[in-house]
């Protein structure tokens, strides 16, 4: 069998992490990638080695015909770049947040399922080994019943002329860079069948949010999520149970996770010291339900981008 072939679109740092996700996974390469300036991928394929580029996004699409594109551009054009692979019937790996509002995800799975086109949001912190042993640890009752939980991420944001962070028009704000962690990390452990949440946000001059707070109400538990970009926060998720809590420091990029018991004491330590590149996971797992003939992700659900999108349309309406 020949090598499954990963095209880009986006030429910027994340796409050039993805890139070397790839190189590590066996019987995968990057065979193109793309951008809205020519000279930005020629200088990206020429530095990670890869065959094509374009300058022009459906060109690529249309010459290559890859067995899956990731999309690694700004969130403004997460929306345009989705519907355009699922126009070509190519499969869709397409970054955090994947779309803006609820009608755009709800055109585009729709548009999935017209097509029978495999999409997929690239939350790579859900493959984590550290996140999966809290998960395991929360599921399997080691720290009782859930009462509470903490999550927090937040740093300060380059404020130059042009930046994404501070841009409407490129999906700019904290709730699309990093409130979806931790509402995607909080219900990935709790369920999505929280009975309300409160929501709360501060908002710049140019039009985004820079800091948001939210509260999830479950029948038994409260959730608080606090993120930024105006400033750095004590990176966290801590899920707080009736026999013990369960701590993972920078959880969206996690590497350890720490039990304690009803005691206060540590009573288990788990550490990836193996992972080099967290974006390998969600690069295999969506070439492996391409092969599959899959067309969603059974880890990143449709599902879960759609409350992503219902959640950020919350925090909007504060505005």
């Amino acid at each position: 069998m020949s090598e499954f072939g990963f095209a880009i679109m986006g030429a910027g740092d994340i796409s050039r992490k993805f890139c070397d996700a790839v190189k590590r996974i066996g019987g995968a390469k990057v065979i193109a990638v793309s951008s809205k300036s020519e000279d930005r991928a020629r200088a990206f394929a020429e530095k990670e080695g890869i065959a094509a580029y374009y300058g022009s996004y459906e060109k690529m699409l249309e010459e290559q015909r890859p067995d899956c594109v990731y999309i690694g551009a700004d969130t403004g054009s997460h929306f345009d770049l989705t519907t355009l692979c699922l126009k070509h019937k190519t499969p869709v790996l397409c970054e955090k947040a994947m779309f803006c509002t609820v009608d755009e995800a709800k055109r585009a799975i729709e548009y999935s399922k017209e097509q029978g086109v495999f999409m997929m949001e690239a939350m790579w912190s859900y493959f984590l080994p550290a996140i999966k042993k809290a998960k395991e640890w929360l599921d399997g009752g080691k720290i009782g019943e859930p009462y509470a939980s903490d999550a927090v991420i937040g740093f300060k944001a380059p404020t130059h002329e042009g930046n994404r962070y501070f841009n409407t028009a490129l999906g700019g704000g904290v709730a699309y860079d990093l409130t979806v962690y931790t509402f995607d990390l909080t219900t990935l452990m709790l369920g999505r069948d929280f009975l309300g949440c409160d929501v709360f946000a501060l908002w710049d001059k140019s039009g985004v949010d820079t800091v948001n707070h939210a509260v999830l109400r479950y029948k038994n538990c409260l959730s608080s999520m606090t993120t930024s970009i105006i400033g750095p926060l004590e990176e966290k998720l801590i899920i707080y149970g009736s026999g013990g809590k369960i701590v993972v420091p920078s959880s969206h990029f996690a590497s350890r996770a720490y039990l304690y018991g009803p005691d206060g004491k540590i009573a288990e330590e788990f550490i990836d010291d193996k992972t080099e590149n967290g974006f390998v996971y969600e690069a295999a797992e969506a070439m492996n339900c391409v092969l599959s003939g899959k067309k969603e992700s059974d880890v990143v659900p449709l599902s879960v981008t759609l409350s992503a999108a219902e959640f950020y349309e919350k925090i909007y309406a504060t505005r």
